[in-house]
């Protein structure tokens, strides 16, 4: 097996491409080792010393380091417990767990404008910022302010809040003139 590695625009982020289906449709996202107990692959990876996230695409992982660790330190480490939980036939996630589809649900009056927002965000927006391994996904809308959640190598860029406000919004903005802003949320 050879799992092949990108750098992504978030240094603290290195995005592990195993060569093989990860989740096959949509993500996972532990910020922390409390919750990795869902998947045998996050808590392997979650044992090396020095990892304080990881996150889960279709065909990628992407692991996020602690600032004072160095990658050529950690990243023999990661490879060898990505290539071992590959080998050992496990799955990714628990029978019991599931991946998210990402989106919050909306219930309120501007039902019509959220799914507009969604389908921009799945079509325009989550597949360019998967290519940098991660995800943004749609957490509520309140009088023409978007909320996001930034998941993987987009938590903690720090080119996310260029990324949210001059792209994310200005693409929102130009097709939905009932936006106004994009602000980011912390789940």
């Amino acid at each position: 097996m050879f799992i092949q590695t990108e750098s992504t625009p978030n240094p603290a982020t290195l995005k592990f491409l195993p060569g093989q289906s990860v989740l096959g449709a949509g993500t996972a996202d532990f910020p922390s080792p409390e919750g990795a107990e869902t998947s045998p692959l996050a808590t392997r990876i979650f044992a090396v010393d020095g990892v304080t996230g990881v996150f889960f695409g279709a065909d990628f992982v992407t692991v996020t380091k602690a600032d004072n660790i160095e990658w050529d330190h950690i990243k023999p480490a990661i490879l060898g417990a990505i290539m071992e939980h590959f080998q050992s036939g496990q799955p990714v996630m628990a029978d019991n767990a599931t991946a998210a589809s990402g989106h919050a649900d909306h219930d309120g009056p501007d039902g019509e404008i959220v799914g507009q927002i969604k389908e921009l965000l799945d079509t325009r927006v989550r597949p360019a910022v998967a290519q940098d391994g991660g995800d943004i996904t749609f957490h509520g809308f309140d009088r023409g302010v978007v909320y996001l959640h930034m998941q993987g190598a987009c938590a903690g860029c720090p080119s996310s809040t260029l990324t949210l406000k001059m792209g994310i919004e200005n693409l929102l903005r130009h097709y939905i003139p009932e936006v106004t802003e994009v602000q980011p949320v912390a789940v």
